[in-house]
């Protein structure tokens, strides 16, 4: 079955597709559904779904999108301004990056992992969703946290 449309919010799933955030920014990707049935996503270039995201098939089949739990490091840090040089650093790596109170998390890099240990944070290696942020010209997130 494919994939097309994208749906606003306020619609039931009558089934799920959990991706990891590299095939989440695809816009072209033969998969399967958490239930095994294969699906293809014909969405427009530029598409990055979020967690929580709806999908129709061409046959009304709506489909949430659910993001993966994938190895990530995530590093803390009470000092505001030590965490805000982490994410420039990163940034000007061009690393997506999720951000929250207090930590951040990127795609896991022991290279990165270094660098962020001598910038002050703690650092640990773990499996979670990884949801960065859309940037700067992108639409704002919907599923902001």
């Amino acid at each position: 079955m494919e994939f097309k449309e994208r749906l606003s919010e306020g619609v039931g799933a009558d089934a799920s597709l959990t991706l990891p955030f590299e095939s989440r920014q695809k816009s072209r990707l033969l998969t399967h559904l958490d239930d095994g049935r294969e699906a293809r996503l014909f969405l427009p270039r530029g598409t990055v779904l979020r967690d929580g995201d709806l999908l129709r098939s061409e046959d009304g089949l709506v489909v949430r999108i659910k993001a993966a739990s994938e190895t990530v490091s995530t590093a803390r840090c009470d000092d505001a301004l030590h965490l805000a040089r982490a994410c420039y650093h990163l940034g000007n790596r061009h690393v997506p990056v999720q951000i929250g109170c207090n930590w951040l998390r990127y795609g896991h890099d022991h290279v990165l992992d270094a660098l962020m240990r001598e910038l002050g944070l703690s650092v640990h290696t773990e499996q979670a969703p990884f949801e960065p942020e859309a940037g700067a010209y992108s639409h704002p997130a919907h599923h902001e946290h």
